[in-house]
């Protein structure tokens, strides 16, 4: 039986440190709009990949495919055409029994429509992912997850008493709780304060650095976007840039760069 708790997360997700954590090649996604060569592309033709243990933003405006790409990431949504492997699987979309069976064990979400249960306290929330899958409770995993978190004070409160920020906090931690290689996060921060919105970013930081999770997550905010190890630039549902150690300067300098390409010449 595998040892539990954090060094195993560790060991699981960093074992082939050279190993893919998400990967899409050739994806695209025709949206609810025309056909054929008229069709709208929520996606199209992209192809990246991310490394085990390292964290990516996905920085775009509104409409430019970022959550279409995490949707697709994360199995949520089957790509027109293309492929999409998470944790060296590649994902099985014509098999929705499979394809369930690996985003409920390798891929956490941390979703605006992922809201927490409003009847099930924060403990019930953040336990939900195992009782769903019949597995008992580690304790010990389960007391790292909510100290490392921050949320141990908030374990018996309904989410209606909990800050916006804290609901935010128990949610990240429902989505590390069953260890999963993956953590998707589309805009985690919306609605919050600038100071919050970091803390949550922060949180999704310690998952790489402290759980050796790949996290994938989108936002508009060039700050938080600045947290990240890599930021990969989205414009038309497709990659318009990459930025490798990037900074908020950085960041602005791409985003002014692309925004004199595209403009009229």
């Amino acid at each position: 039986m595998p040892p539990a708790g954090r060094d195993h997360l560790r060991l699981q997700s960093r074992e082939n440190p050279e190993g893919l954590g998400v990967s899409l090649e050739s994806a695209d996604r025709c949206g609810d709009v025309g056909e054929g060569p008229l069709a709208v592309r929520a996606l199209n033709d992209v192809s990246l990949a991310f490394p085990r243990g390292r964290f990516a933003a996905i920085l775009g405006p509104s409409g430019a495919g970022k959550s279409a790409f995490l949707h697709i990431a994360g199995g949520l949504d089957a790509p027109t055409s293309g492929s999409v492997t998470v944790a060296d699987l590649k994902l099985p979309f014509a098999d929705e029994e499979a394809l369930a069976r690996i985003r409920s064990e390798h891929i956490g979400f941390v979703f605006p429509g992922e809201n927490l249960l409003p009847h099930q306290t924060a403990r019930q929330n953040i336990e939900l992912p195992m009782r769903l899958r019949g597995e008992k409770l580690d304790e010990g995993w389960y007391s790292s997850v909510v100290r490392t978190m921050g949320v141990a004070g908030a374990m018996d409160e309904l989410p209606a008493r909990l800050p916006r920020a804290m609901q935010q906090r128990v949610a990240v931690a429902r989505a590390i709780l069953g260890r999963p290689a993956i953590i998707l996060a589309d805009d985690p921060a919306h609605s919050l304060d600038a100071r919050a919105s970091l803390e949550i970013v922060e949180l999704l930081r310690l998952c790489v650095r402290e759980f050796g999770q790949t996290v994938l997550m989108s936002t508009q905010d060039l700050a938080e976007a600045a947290l990240a190890e890599r930021v990969i630039l989205f414009s038309d549902g497709g990659v318009a840039g990459e930025i490798s150690e990037p900074t908020p300067v950085s960041i602005l300098t791409a985003l002014e760069a692309l925004s004199l390409r595209s403009g009229p010449g």
